[in-house]
């Protein structure tokens, strides 16, 4: 018997969605893209050139589309939240890319949203599901580098397009920290498995767009656990983390976009004097598609939670409470799991 297939539907032509996310569906077993959305005419040849069926000139008439069950929003940040809430009025499940939303409150209320529409909700942190992440956590949980001490996160790449981008847009959620520092902050917690108690963020701001072109900071950890994090738009391109023990380290140089390098990631474990390189294959696009498509299928949770979303937007919220303030910005943490 053939596997069920959620159908699909895409809100916008934005290039996350061509290039990675409508290719994964075309990739994945359990999902298909039945439609694509667009302001303009421009959706018909888009929507011809990757193959989609359908085609809409605006988000609403996709939405009004009973054969989609879930949609995919790759929109500029300060319309996640908009559209999650439409889309799940609609009674469509919700895949909302990174940053959910600009606010701690704003993802609080897209979350209860979903949860009252009786549909699926996730932030789409696709690099969690690669199996290298699994495989670090197994190496901490085994000892072989002693007890944790410190984990150090770069995510960067220089903006050269920075008259044009979005990302400049301080009101479109703009910012290096929105669009990159999201993910240190949430591998600590993935890996981890805690929340932070204590952040303080630090940013060197563009004047113009006002938004932080480099930011880099710290979280402190209830275990005694320290993390520090650089994110930037004016620097070589990174997407590293390493995690460092009282015996050895990890170091996991392709962290969170595996799919530059074929979707191999790579762990270089040290410890007692000697240095080991573990290859881990891994789709994450991919795996995000059919862990959230299973999730539909299946009724249950998908690989990230709607708490844990709520609770990475208030270390976010925390950070640029810091960067605005100067100070170390306290956290509570009951309930934590971390995911």
């Amino acid at each position: 018997m053939e596997m069920k297939r959620i159908q699909w539907g895409v809100l916008s032509t934005a290039k996350i969605g061509l290039t990675q996310v409508i290719p994964a569906i075309g990739r994945a077993e359990n999902a298909e893209l039945t439609a694509i959305a667009s302001r303009g005419d421009k959706v018909h040849a888009i929507a011809e050139e990757h193959g989609i069926s359908k085609a809409y000139e605006s988000y609403e008439a996709l939405l009004a589309d009973s054969d989609i069950d879930a949609v995919y929003i790759p929109l500029p940040n300060h319309l996640h939240k908009e559209w999650t809430l439409k889309a799940a009025a609609a009674g469509k499940h919700v895949l909302c890319e990174k940053p959910a939303a600009l606010t701690a409150e704003e993802a609080e209320e897209m979350v209860a949203f979903c949860q009252g529409q009786n549909v699926k909700f996730a932030e789409a942190f696709m690099y969690q599901l690669h199996p290298q992440h699994g495989r670090v956590k197994e190496i901490m949980a085994s000892g072989e580098i002693g007890e944790i001490r410190l984990i150090k996160s770069s995510h960067s790449f220089y903006m050269a397009d920075r008259d044009t981008n979005i990302r400049m847009n301080k009101k479109m959620g703009g910012g290096s920290l929105f669009d990159l520092g999201c993910y240190s902050v949430q591998a600590f917690r993935h890996l981890t498995g805690a929340e932070p108690l204590e952040v303080q963020a630090f940013a060197e701001m563009d004047k113009a767009g006002g938004v932080d072109m480099t930011t880099h900071g710290w979280l402190r950890f209830e275990s005694g656990i320290r993390a520090l994090f650089d994110c930037s738009f004016d620097m070589v391109p990174r997407n590293e983390y390493e995690v460092i023990g009282t015996k050895g380290s990890i170091r996991v140089p392709y962290a969170f976009r595996p799919d530059i390098v074929g979707g191999v990631g790579t762990i270089i474990v040290k410890a007692a004097d000697e240095q080991r390189t573990e290859e881990v294959d891994g789709d994450s696009y991919r795996l995000e598609v059919e862990n959230f498509s299973s999730a539909i299928l299946e009724d249950r949770e998908p690989w990230i939670s709607g708490d844990s979303t709520i609770r990475n937007m208030r270390v976010l919220d925390a950070c640029y409470e810091s960067i605005a303030t100067g100070q170390s910005i306290q956290l509570t943490t009951e309930g934590s799991d971390g995911r």
